[in-house]
């Protein structure tokens, strides 16, 4: 009798050992895949949280099955980080990662919009710090890494007075941006000091440790989309943006940098077209992304 209760004490053992654990924290969301190969670290867009960020994010499906445990946050409204952001982001993360002993050698990030800024100057500033957290591979999907042209682009949708959401949105980042840093023009160094990258004066600070691993940008430039919605050019979207960082990190002498352009992926949840979106990330490529 005493063999039969081991023996099934030991098959319920097992069995927990093949099972996903979640667990909901403050700020966070971990799933933590049995016999994990690697974490995913995903940062949401400005207005997001982490329910809008598993409801668009259909790659997250069974990642778990795959042997890759997810962390997502619900750090938000930040198209930039000072460096007090930046230290006590780490310090909330590898919490995280001593609490369930996850492989701090093993970790990818990722965001979508803003969330993708957020992402790549946290991955750059753990490199930069020799922290024990070391991201192998980041990723950003259609952010606007630079942030000054955020601004022009902001101001050039209000001339144009084409599109209300355009409108109301540039109104927001104008009133933001100027609130917080100032007037560019006025201001530069500051933009250059916060965001990832600054094109009008190649202010590479931000990204220069990125060009030691992987990254990707993912952007579907949609240009009859977006002439139809909003009037804009190429030069004046996030795509533009993110071509030109990677061409500076192939600059740098970065290797393993990569734009992964989509064809007519870009629609949300919901089915409506819009290349804004997390969709933009296809799932198998994904994976082999991150455990080749």
């Amino acid at each position: 009798m005493k063999k039969i209760v081991l023996f099934c004490a030991g098959l319920l053992w097992l069995g927990c050992q093949n099972k996903s654990v979640t667990e909901k924290g403050e700020h966070y969301e971990l799933r933590v895949a049995p016999h994990s190969k690697a974490t995913l670290l995903l940062f949401p867009c400005f207005p997001c949280d982490i329910a809008y960020t598993k409801a668009e994010a259909k790659f997250l499906k069974d990642l778990d099955q795959e042997g890759i445990s997810t962390l997502l946050m619900d750090f938000n409204q930040r198209l930039y980080l000072s460096e007090a952001e930046k230290k006590m982001y780490t310090q909330t993360i590898n919490r995280i990662f001593d609490k369930h002993q996850l492989d701090k050698k093993a970790v990818f990030i990722g965001g979508f919009s803003s969330g993708g800024n957020v992402s790549l100057l946290l991955a750059n500033h753990l490199l930069a710090t020799q922290n024990a957290l070391t991201p192998k591979g980041v990723f950003a999907i259609d952010s606007p890494v630079d942030v000054e042209q955020l601004y022009w682009n902001a101001k050039m949708d209000l001339k144009r007075n084409s599109n209300s959401e355009a409108i109301e949105e540039g109104k927001f980042i104008i009133d933001l941006l100027e609130k917080e840093l100032g007037k560019p023009e006025q201001h530069r160094a500051t933009y250059e000091a916060l965001a990832p990258y600054t094109l009008s004066t190649h202010a590479i600070k931000n990204l220069y440790y990125l060009k030691d691993i992987k990254t990707r940008f993912y952007y579907e430039p949609a240009l009859e989309y977006h002439k139809k919605d909003s009037g804009r050019d190429y030069e004046e979207l996030n795509a533009y943006q993110l071509e030109q960082m990677h061409k500076a990190l192939q600059g740098l002498g970065a290797k393993n940098s990569e734009c992964v352009i989509p064809n007519n992926r870009g629609y949300r949840a919901d089915g409506s077209r819009n290349p804004h979106t997390w969709n933009l990330v296809e799932r198998e490529g994904l994976i082999k992304w991150i455990l080749e």
